[in-house]
């Protein structure tokens, strides 16, 4: 438990310094939604977002490739 809130503290750093802030947020919270309620909630809410981003972004190379 303690490595995930050191990945998602270093994740919040690394947003506004240099480096892959939204990987160690995502490594970290999937760490912690291994024992924690709340990092479990946030993760499925953010896989879905990333879904529904994918999703999009997909639709949007298909109405390109027809053209």
């Amino acid at each position: 438990m303690v490595v995930g809130f050191v990945l998602l503290l270093m994740g919040l750093i690394m947003m506004v310094t240099p480096g892959p802030g939204l990987l160690f947020i995502f490594f970290g919270l999937s760490i912690l939604a291994l024992e924690i309620e709340w990092a479990r909630e946030l993760n499925k809410q953010g896989l879905q977002g990333l879904e529904k981003l994918m999703a999009k972004v997909k639709s949007i190379f298909r109405k390109n490739k027809g053209s």
